[in-house]
């Protein structure tokens, strides 16, 4: 019996430590606020959880195995531009995306006001609409390390589908 079926779906999770001087950045967009994401490339961790829900839903591995934080060429990298890449890969083996959901966990900044423009940036460098990229934002309540305000993390569901060119093609 053939179970092949022309949809996956992968979960893809980030988080990281908020530090003073350095930038904030979440779904491409520079956020004002006293404090920013530490890691090794821009720390976008919308664009990181982005990326993993892509690749494991082709069971791709994850960022660290394409742009490992060892690796000094990935060093303040741009995570929309990694985003390109993990998007080409999946292109290149006959997926597009249906949708993304994704929820931001922080305490502050609020993020509501800079949806939008993430949505936009996202679904200009994955070459979707916007409208098939959900971004919710919500606190945790003053609990655990989002609560004390030392991280942001975030969560995302990608539902990859068969290109319409590759499904002509027979291929799986």
């Amino acid at each position: 019996m053939d179970l092949r079926i022309g949809m996956r779906i992968g979960n893809g999770y980030d988080i990281h430590r908020l530090v003073s001087d350095r930038p904030l950045i979440l779904g491409g967009i520079n956020i004002p606020h006293e404090m920013g994401l530490l890691g090794h490339s821009d720390a976008d961790a919308l664009t990181h959880a982005i990326m993993d829900a892509m690749l494991g839903a082709l069971s791709l591995g994850d960022i660290g195995h394409y742009f490992p934080p060892t690796d000094p060429q990935w060093k303040g990298a741009d995570s929309l531009k990694l985003l390109a890449q993990v998007n080409a890969l999946i292109q290149e083996k006959g997926w597009c995306i249906g949708n993304l959901d994704t929820v931001i966990v922080a305490e502050r900044p609020k993020i509501k006001p800079h949806i939008a423009a993430m949505r936009d940036r996202l679904a200009a460098v994955l070459q979707i609409s916007p409208d098939q990229i959900g971004i919710k934002a919500t606190t945790n309540e003053k609990l655990d390390a989002i609560g004390r305000e030392e991280g942001i993390a975030a969560y995302t569901v990608a539902l990859l589908v068969k290109s319409s060119e590759s499904s002509k093609k027979g291929e799986s």
